[in-house]
């Protein structure tokens, strides 16, 4: 009974094919090396771009970020969003497999008294009418009632013959590497976004500490002026001058300490906890920080394979091709193969017999006829988001190179800015001295050692400002490059 389907099968699956278009990877073009300078990275030092916040040397830092890799809801979201990926891998591969389904049931069904055909029932019956007490001559009595019982299996198969579900099955693994891809570019983000806040935070310490020197600076200038102005060599408006200065510095202290309270509370929720979580950890003596490393790029082909924006652009690209070829399989005939087989009985006690056993073999054939153009529309929306995936992935290449360049330029332009600073600085720095002897010996009026004194704050903070640009600029080049994620890593 099953043969002539099961031969029908054997030929489909002789005949089937793959439609719609086979994916290639996109050759893009990108430069050869970088326009930005690249500074040399000095001989012995090896940076781990997968751990590259390991290069700074500050254990805290090195922990915060650890910490939230491993507790961050969004990569928490992310990792789910990779498991239901592969969950739809599954759905995808067993699409178009067979399916088998149990099935049991037991009918009871009372026939009408006042159905039509009665007067038939009671002919083979012999004329004789029960009222529910069973049949007559193996006929239903019009009022009475037949039980059956039924167990069995169902299967049914929908045969791949145009590649629909081979289509379907590419792109569910494109997505879950896409997925992949995503998880990994959350947790580059995420390491940047942490050092980033980090030394900002530093940033405040080393503001806060510039500020507590110039006072103690300026607290000597106010003795000098006091035993000064005791001996009458100066008026004692100098010493009040003086007062004010140092009140007026620490009137800028305040802010400071709250931008600092802000900054741990951002790190707090970064590392999934509540924003007061860090704020007595952060309170201790932290380590010093050492010399911002010197980042290689590498070369822009690189980019292509490290960054996991690019990557993640690109599987989402071959997904949308393979699901060009599931819409174009729906322009085909479609094919299927159904068989039941049930053990039916009106008792029971004879269910299980093999005079109960019942088969149902059926094959179909459905053939698109007229849907006014719907099937062949969805292959167009396809197309067209094929598309605007490919650029996307154009873009993601294009804004990787640009951020690489940027960060490039800016990091080269920040080193000579930081080396005029530090050169600015101690220029002010014997400036100031040589204005507080002349103060002392009553060369110059007090309003020029304030005047000094106010350019070596200056030059203080803006190179304090400068240091912890230039780390933050290298935490910008290293997630350009795509620096955070190892190939050890998984969902």
């Amino acid at each position: 009974m099953l043969k002539k389907p099961i031969l029908i099968v054997s030929m489909l699956a002789v005949t089937a094919c793959t439609v719609g278009p086979n994916y290639t990877k996109p050759d893009l073009a990108v430069p050869a090396t970088y326009a930005g300078v690249q500074s040399a990275v000095p001989p012995g030092q090896a940076i781990d771009p997968a751990r590259w916040w390991e290069a700074f040397g500050d254990p805290t830092l090195t922990g915060l970020i650890d910490r939230a890799l491993k507790d961050n809801p969004d990569m928490a979201a992310a990792a789910s969003r990779v498991r239901q990926a592969r969950l739809g891998e599954i759905q995808a591969r067993a699409q178009y497999k067979p399916t088998v389904d149990a099935t049991a049931n037991a009918t009871d069904v009372k026939f009408s008294k006042n159905a039509g055909f009665s007067s038939l029932a009671r002919a083979f019956s012999g004329g004789g009418g029960g009222q529910g007490g069973g049949t007559a001559g193996g006929v239903a009595l019009p009022g009475d009632s037949i039980k059956t019982f039924a167990v069995g299996f169902d299967a049914s198969w929908e045969i791949d013959v145009f590649g629909g579900g081979r289509r379907g099955v590419e792109a569910a693994l494109a997505r879950t590497e896409a997925a992949e891809w995503n998880r990994r570019d959350a947790a580059v983000m995420l390491a940047a976004e942490v050092a980033d806040a980090y030394f900002a935070l530093r940033l405040d310490l080393d503001q806060i500490a510039v500020l507590d020197s110039e006072i103690e600076r300026q607290g000597r200038a106010l003795q000098i002026a006091g035993n000064i102005a005791k001996v009458g060599l100066v008026p004692g408006i100098d010493v009040t001058r003086q007062n004010g200065n140092i009140t007026a510095t620490r009137a800028r202290i305040e802010p400071l300490k709250a931008d600092l309270e802000v900054r741990k509370h951002a790190l707090g929720v970064l590392l999934g906890q509540n924003p007061e979580a860090l704020l007595g950890e952060l309170s201790g003596p932290l380590p010093a920080l050492a010399v911002t490393p010197t980042i290689p790029a590498g070369l822009p082909s690189d980019l292509l394979r490290r960054r996991p924006d690019i990557r993640a652009a690109e599987r989402n690209l071959a997904a949308s091709t393979a699901d060009i070829g599931v819409a174009v399989a729906d322009l085909y005939p479609k094919f299927s193969l159904t068989g039941i087989a049930q053990l039916i009985s009106t008792s029971l006690a004879t269910l299980f017999t093999g005079d109960s056993l019942q088969l149902t073999g059926t094959g179909a054939a459905s053939f698109p006829l007229l849907d006014w153009g719907k099937r062949k529309a969805t292959v167009g929306v396809r197309k067209e988001q094929r598309e605007q995936a490919y650029q996307a992935y154009r873009t993601a290449v294009l804004q990787g190179l640009r951020d690489v360049e940027d960060a490039l330029t800016r990091i080269d332009a920040e080193r000579r800015r930081n080396a005029l600073l530090r050169q600015a600085l101690a220029d002010a720095d014997r400036s100031a001295a040589a204005d507080l002897a002349r103060y002392q010996s009553g060369l110059v009026a007090q309003d020029t050692v304030i005047n000094t004194q106010v350019d070596v704050l200056r030059a203080r903070e803006s190179l304090t400002a400068s240091d912890a640009q230039l780390r933050q600029m290298s935490v910008a080049l290293f997630k350009a490059i795509g620096g955070g994620w190892s190939d050890k890593d998984t969902g």
